[in-house]
């Protein structure tokens, strides 16, 4: 019989931080593991993933060759495969890699044409756990201990959704009702301040124009006044020989 699998202090797990899509309803996200397989692996070892239903994954046996590794379609039935099949030099300290793994995230595994192989949406919220397994060229050569469940993000039901809206208590609607004035009435008057301030600047200019008008505004000369003869009197000849054109007509005055 071959030698077991060397195991692994190595646990998996999902990333602590926060990340976008780090679970989902269908994938979760792993922390990709470097300098784990380093003494245990050779250029052409590869490394696998095993994925497990959490209370499938004590009966999971490592399969003795490539040939025997269980597929993902086979997981409704073994309720375990195996996925993510990478060369254990990609692992290294050396190598440069993603800071983590994304499981489930091939949405055309399970079509038509698909491998068996390949890395499939998972169906159900699970939960799951998951080891690394080193494959050589004579079966498993060292694995990892299995993960703590993970537990998926649950996709709500259409049919749990209440197309209504939620119903209020009457404190909540006349409270939203009396701010709903209060905002009505702060705009009114924030507007009728705003014009107000636009028609006094308006005024302010017509003003302006006007006094600007008048200061500016120049008459015609007209020359003074000349002084008028006055009119005609009466012309007087020498006494007693009577008046020669008098105006008004009559006789002189008295000498």
């Amino acid at each position: 019989l071959p030698d077991p699998p060397a195991l692994l202090p190595y646990v998996p797990r999902v990333p602590p931080a926060a990340l976008p899509g780090k679970l989902t309803a269908t994938t979760f996200a792993l922390e990709r593991p470097c300098c784990v397989f380093d003494r245990h692996a050779n250029a052409s070892d590869t490394v696998w993933l095993a994925v497990a239903f959490a209370n499938a994954s004590a009966a999971f046996r490592n399969p003795p060759s490539r040939a025997d590794v269980p597929p993902y379609k086979r997981l409704p039935t073994t309720h375990s495969y195996m996925t993510l099949e990478t060369a254990a030099a990609a692992y290294a300290c050396s190598a440069p890699s993603p800071a983590i793994l994304r499981v489930g995230s091939d949405t055309a595994c399970g079509g038509q044409g698909s491998r068996d192989l390949c890395n499939g949406p998972l169906p159900s919220p699970g939960p799951y756990r998951v080891k690394f397994l080193v494959m050589g060229c004579h079966g498993p050569k060292a694995e990892t201990r299995w993960s703590d469940p993970i537990l998926l993000r649950r996709a709500g039901s259409p049919s749990t959704i209440d197309p209504a809206p939620t119903h209020r208590s009457s404190d909540v609607v006349i409270i939203a009702s009396i701010l709903a004035s209060l905002g009505a009435v702060l705009a009114v008057m924030v507007l009728g301040a705003v014009g107000t301030k636009a028609l006094g600047s308006l005024c302010h200019r017509d003003s302006g124009t006007v006094v600007f008008a008048r200061s500016s505004y120049r008459t015609h000369h007209i020359p003074p006044a000349l002084p008028q003869p006055p009119p005609p009197g009466c012309t007087c000849s020498p006494p007693g020989l009577g008046c020669f054109a008098p105006w008004p007509p009559g006789p002189c005055p008295a000498q």
